[in-house]
């Protein structure tokens, strides 16, 4: 059997509805029991909500497959897009689920509120020169919020600054800029506040030693100091590229995407066809 990895995807990868084959899970239930409401019904309010419940439907999931799928013992790593960094914690065994619905709570109000606090956005370019594309973010004050694949970058910083980035990519880069339906400039040091709330949460929780290596979003190598990376993920650039390049050179040989959508599942094939 080839080795596995098993990935989760992060905000983006949410959708109405994506919670149907997961309602009689135990893994939802639990959930909602312990969050106290149901984020299912208050996606259209943003990241508050759509965290928890994105979370719910990759435990989910990554419980359904490990009863299916016949090679679920041949997983050698897991890797998390931002949020999906806790549902690969769960899935190695270094947070309890009951921790991580906790956290992952207070996270996503911690970022929510860092995004009203701070005046922030962030907007995916798609294509163009990716030197150009990190000269015009140092020239506008953004940082590189996430490097998902060749040929997608996602930029992130004050909301003016990020309209102007929009408004000069293609003529600038020759990429296509498109802004994202966040609410706050994540992976950013606007979200220093975040990361203090986050800081105290996870000094209250338990952490295991993963039973399988993690890989962390901001060194894409697995995980040393789970406390100090997941608050400082909060400000560091998600580098998923990398991460893929990383669990590659590793000898893994098939990745597993658990939770909605397939997102994960075409940035590996972007980022790998691109190396090989």
């Amino acid at each position: 059997m080839p080795s596995s990895a098993l990935l989760f995807p992060g905000q983006g990868s949410h959708a109405e509805g994506m919670e149907e084959p997961y309602r009689d899970h135990p893994a939802l239930e639990r959930g909602l029991e312990l969050l106290g409401y149901d984020p299912f019904e208050r996606l259209s309010e943003g990241t508050r909500y759509q965290q928890p419940a994105l979370f719910l439907c990759s435990v989910a999931a990554w419980e359904q497959w490990r009863e299916d799928a016949e090679d679920a013992d041949e997983a050698r790593a897991a890797a998390g897009h931002s949020l999906g960094e806790y549902a690969a914690l769960v899935a190695a065994g270094a947070l309890q689920f009951e921790d991580a619905v906790r956290l992952v709570d207070e996270r996503a109000a911690a970022m929510a509120d860092a995004g009203e606090l701070n005046a922030g956005g962030m907007v995916a370019m798609l294509g163009g020169d990716a030197q150009g594309l990190r000269a015009l973010a140092t020239r506008l004050g953004l940082v590189v919020a996430n490097d998902n694949a060749p040929g997608q970058i996602v930029l992130s910083g004050p909301v003016d600054a990020v309209a102007e980035a929009q408004d000069a990519a293609r003529d600038e880069t020759g990429a296509r800029a498109r802004r994202l339906d966040v609410t706050g400039a994540f992976h950013s040091p606007l979200m220093e506040p975040a990361a203090e709330r986050l800081r105290a949460a996870l000094e209250a929780t338990p952490i295991a030693t993963p039973q399988i290596p993690v890989y962390s979003n901001g060194s894409a190598a697995p995980f040393v100091d789970v406390r100090r990376e997941l608050a400082e993920n909060l400000l560091r650039p998600v580098r998923w590229r990398e991460t893929l390049l990383a669990l590659r050179t590793a000898r893994i040989e098939r990745f597993v995407e658990l939770g909605p959508g397939a997102v994960l599942t075409g940035l590996v094939k972007r980022t790998l066809q691109a190396a090989a």
